[in-house]
Parts: C-alpha cells; sequence; structure tokens
C-alpha cells in the first residue's frame, strides 16, 4: 500500500459557496474513509485549500473521489494534484 496526497485549491469565496454542497462532500469522504481509503482529510488556510491523505495500492481511488466531489464538479475546486507520498515516520 501507498500514500497519496491530494490537495485543493479553491475559490476565493469558497467558505460561502460550499454551503450547498458540503454534505455531500463530507458523506462522500465518510465513505472514503470507512472503505479504508481516506486516511485524514481537512482544511488549509493561508491560502485556503484541502489536504487529503489516501491510502491505496494506486491513485485509481484518489482520481475517482475527485471525479465524485460536489467541490470539484461545481467548480469550488480551481485546481486539484494527486502527489504520491513517501512516508518515513508514522502512518502505522
Amino acid at each position: 500500500m501507498a500514500y497519496f496526497a491530494l490537495q485543493y485549491d479553491v475559490v476565493p469565496d469558497h467558505l460561502t459557496r460550499r454551503a450547498p454542497f458540503r454534505d455531500a462532500h463530507i458523506a462522500l469522504a465518510r465513505e472514503a474513509e470507512a472503505r479504508g481509503a481516506l486516511v485524514m482529510a481537512g482544511a488549509l488556510s493561508d491560502p485556503l485549500g484541502a489536504l487529503l491523505v489516501f491510502r491505496a495500492d494506486d491513485d485509481t481511488c484518489v482520481r475517482a473521489f475527485v471525479s465524485a466531489d460536489p467541490y470539484v464538479t461545481e467548480g469550488l475546486v480551481t485546481r486539484w494534484q494527486i502527489r504520491p507520498w513517501a512516508v518515513v515516520i508514522g502512518g502505522r
């Protein structure tokens, strides 16, 4: 298993525009967590964004998450990037 970091850059008014999509976004994340794919997720500040860490054989599940995420499909995410992450300490 490998780790993958998914980083989102978001629109400047993300906090005001996310309300109609937040429940669906959180539900998608909780489903990924329940399957064991999503390890942790949270918001970044200055600049505003998000970081989600996945653990999987490859990045297929991360790409599927992005494709289904209403924050992406509704235009709240301006850029996303998946990066393989070589964990050195932690991740037990």
